[in-house]
């Protein structure tokens, strides 16, 4: 399968959170060891607040040394999740947070209003494989969405593979798949409770029937077939000892024959010098040749090599036939397509817009590559061959503008798109023009479209009928200067009509990290957030993508204060121009997104009327020390080198509550397995923000179990934990709404 990713092609996805913001990670839960039965822990008399005592969290005399500065870490114990203790105080702590949501009267109207949206057909972006289409569908409230394939668009679908049938509570996902060339067998993962982890299967399509085989301990990998459907190129890591914690190393590239046991698999490519380093594989349209690309964490750099597929290939040990085309390690380079012996790429090298290139395999000097498409003042996300022709993705002030040009980059056309939005999809295959096409914004649930990119015709596919009137919401891009004089774009939803008093209740929404842009979204739980009455912002901080990779790493390291900064700027600029004012205004992000949320809230403390943090990255001294960790250091640096330490010891929101200060409510939110960002970081968060609380207002976590970081999450799961986020606002910021409310109420002439 060649589809197109949210980002250039074989870009290995180790940053925090989602690639998308469809809400965040509440993560995978394991049985407690030790005792079946564990005390509860009673209310600390210290930590009395009026209307909340909570659960006692023991300071422990741990102190580390950091270049001659002593660090006190209290909070060490709650690294340990399973521990008695730790189970312990995530029960109370979950007892108190379920006490204080539980008695907001608008909670259970809240929720059947989600329930009641949420229930509208959803589809994901068709692709073709040999004499099959391929494409997802949810019919509203299925807990996973389906995989469906025909051979007749015309006809109605059949059912390949279902993951609702594979838990009772909807808790185990499809994580990822790709079918062979001639779509005789499709490689599938299973994803249990949102881990990370990855359990690779095989179906033969025909029957419906899986081969007696399974792939373990893979992370962060894709599969590529090869062109005889004989087997398929993988990377996987060694077993580890403590799987939800141990670190994430020594990645291996692996070819799988069909029919034959993992054990078996032939080795095919390591590098134990350098254990942090990753490996994709990809074979080329023709078949002829293996591109092998090579990662080191979030770093947006990479190596590619190549290794002929002719001949006796299979009989080469590990390493062998090898070649080392792009090894200088100075830019991304991320394969487009492949004809003959010239392999075209995406790469930000001397252009950190991006542009597309074309290397001779045997020519890889850059003396002698040839650009196809230059760089330009906007920002190429990604590029895609589609028969004859490139898709070019550009990002125009954090939204979609696409471009079609011939394989040698001349203009044929722009693609017209409805409006300032995020387009997606556009899997291509060099001998057909047939394409498809997801576009979405905050106030258009997503469409698929169906396109030929040789004339330019563009049909309807799926358009979902979600019970809200798209007219009766408007969203304006905003711009508003940051700290040292950077403009910083803001977009912003809400019910047209809405009065701009300054007493609305907002969320303001962030990320700023890895190279992540933050583009038009539809979500549910922003329209009925709206219905509430509340404004929706989001911002686009330095860190993200969205102006390319000089904008990344002005966010990054030693300039990651830019990225709270530019929040900062745009919380007062939704205060200043009468859009809400401190009381009323809740931030919200997860992962490095939580991490934001964590630094701001104390930081400026009196800006904001709550703070909703989620599986955020919160001890920044330590985070490099559990499972894939490590791989963030490019974007934060770490605290083992002098140089950096100080940066980071400065933000790192475990380390800078300070009692006695009134902080806004807060309400974080993780999952007590999270195996990418370890739930001991919002643990030892909860824990020293309850403690220094100098305020009234209410600090709570929300540990939930049987989800992972954001993946693979139920719908039944998500509903429940976005009512309890508005249920918690509604409470927190003292927003006037109507107990008796008629939730299902519609705007005049809105559609039903």
């Amino acid at each position: 399968m060649r589809a197109a990713p949210s980002r250039p092609a074989n870009r290995r996805h180790l940053h925090l959170g989602l690639s998308f913001p469809f809400g965040v990670g509440l993560l995978l839960a394991m049985v407690a060891c030790g005792p079946k039965e564990v005390a509860p822990i009673a209310p600390a008399a210290s930590a009395l607040k009026p209307g909340l005592a909570y659960p006692e969290a023991p300071r422990d005399d741990v102190v580390d040394d950091y270049f001659g500065t002593q660090v006190a870490d209290p909070y060490r114990w709650l690294e340990d999740t399973d521990a008695p203790r730790t189970r312990a105080w995530i029960d109370a702590e979950n007892t108190l947070t379920r006490g204080w949501i539980d008695a907001v009267p608008q909670r259970s109207a809240i929720a059947d209003r989600l329930h009641a949206l949420w229930n509208y057909e959803r589809f994901g972006t068709p692709f073709h494989q040999g004499d099959r289409y391929f494409w997802t569908r949810n019919d509203g409230l299925q807990n996973q969405s389906v995989l469906y394939t025909t051979t007749d668009l015309d006809t109605d679908p059949t059912v390949l593979l279902d993951p609702n049938t594979w838990s009772t509570d909807g808790t185990v996902a499809l994580r990822s798949y790709a079918v062979d060339k001639q779509a005789h067998h499709i490689a599938y993962g299973v994803s249990d409770g949102g881990s990370d982890w990855v359990i690779w299967k095989v179906r033969d399509i025909a029957t419906g029937k899986d081969l007696d085989e399974d792939l373990r301990w893979t992370k962060f990998s894709g599969v590529s077939w090869l062109h005889d459907g004989s087997g398929f190129f993988y990377s996987r890591y060694p077993e580890p000892t403590k799987a939800l914690a141990d670190l994430n190393e020594n990645n291996t590239l692996y070819l799988h024959r069909l029919n034959t046991p993992q054990a078996d698999d032939q080795l095919i490519y390591q590098d134990p010098e350098h254990p942090r380093r990753g490996w994709d594989a990809t074979v080329t349209d023709d078949g002829n040749w293996l591109v092998i690309t090579g990662s080191e964490g979030t770093e947006p750099k990479s190596r590619v090599y190549v290794k002929s597929l002719q001949g006796d290939w299979q009989d080469d040990p590990p390493n062998q036939g090898v070649t080392r085309l792009l090894d200088r390690y100075d830019a991304g380079y991320y394969l487009v397509s492949s004809q003959d012996d010239r392999l075209i790429f995406w790469t930000n090298k001397d252009a950190p817009k991006g542009r597309v290139i074309a290397v001779d395999i045997d020519k890889p000097d850059p003396a002698d590559w040839i650009e196809l498409v230059p760089q330009r003042e906007q920002a190429l996300e990604y590029a895609n061959r589609v028969g004859g022709h490139l898709v070019l993705s550009y990002l125009s002030d954090a939204h979609s503008a696409v471009e079609i040009a011939t394989l040698d980059g001349q203009h044929v056309r722009d693609l017209s798109l409805p409006g300032m939005g995020s387009v997606g999809g556009f899997a291509g295959d060099p001998d057909r023009d047939e394409t498809f096409f997801s576009y979405t914004g905050f106030t258009h649930p997503t469409t698929i479209y169906r396109t030929d990119i040789a004339t330019g015709e563009t049909s309807l596919f799926k358009s979902p009928a979600v019970d809200f009137d798209p007219d009766a919401y408007e969203t304006h891009q905003v711009f508003t200067t940051s700290k040292d004089g950077t403009r910083i774009p803001i977009f912003i939803t809400y019910k047209k009509g809405l009065a701009l008093t300054g007493d609305n209740p907002t969320i303001l929404y962030g990320y700023g990290g890895f190279g992540i842009s933050l583009t038009p979204w539809f979500s549910v739980s922003n329209q009925v957030w709206m219905e509430l009455g509340g404004v929706y912002a989001v911002a686009n901080l330095r860190g993200g993508g969205e102006y390319g990779e000089a904008w990344h790493q002005a966010g990054t390291l030693a300039n990651k204060q830019n990225v709270f900064d530019d929040f900062i700027a745009a919380a007062e600029y939704l205060e200043n121009n009468g859009y809400t004012k401190a009381d009323k205004l809740a931030i919200q992000g997860g992962s490095n997104g939580g991490l934001l949320i964590g630094a701001v809230e104390l930081q400026r403390p009196e800006l904001f009327g709550a703070a909703l943090p989620a599986v955020g990255v919160m001890d920044m001294l330590r985070y490099q020390k559990f499972t894939i960790g490590w791989a963030w250091a490019s974007d934060y640096g770490r605290s083992d080198d002098a140089d950096q330490f100080p940066v980071l010891y400065a933000y790192s929101p475990v380390h800078n509550t300070h009692p006695g200060t009134a902080y806004p409510a807060t309400l974080i939110t993780t999952g007590d397995h999270d195996d990418r960002v370890v739930p001991g970081h919002s643990f030892k968060f909860a824990a020293a923000l309850q403690h220094d609380q100098g305020g009234s207002a209410p600090i709570l976590i929300r540990v939930e179990t049987r989800a992972g970081h954001g993946g693979g999450k139920p719908t039944t799961m998500v509903i429940d934990e976005v009512a309890d986020r508005f249920a918690f606002l509604v409470r927190a910021l003292n927003m006037n709404v109507d107990v008796d409310m008629d939730m299902d109420s519609k705007p005049a002439g809105a559609a039903r």
